[in-house]
């Protein structure tokens, strides 16, 4: 699983409009979650980080790889 850190999202159509561009990605073949409260996104697949993260950016929020644990 890929983990972002996402920032601005304010409500539950910003969840949706992170999960919509980040499924449009290739190599992603789940959005796993989305979470404005957490400020992250999760998905599954053979994507890359920066694919990822510039989707989300186009999509109008701030994004990055989240941090490992």
């Amino acid at each position: 699983m890929l983990r972002l850190k996402v920032t601005g999202m304010t409500c539950g159509h910003c969840e949706q409009a992170v999960r919509t561009a980040l499924a449009r990605v290739p190599g992603v073949t789940r959005v796993v979650d989305v979470s404005r409260a957490r400020g992250e996104a999760v998905v599954e697949g053979q994507s890359d980080v920066p694919a990822l993260v510039a989707a989300v950016r186009a999509a109008g929020y701030a994004a990055e790889p989240a941090p490992t644990a």
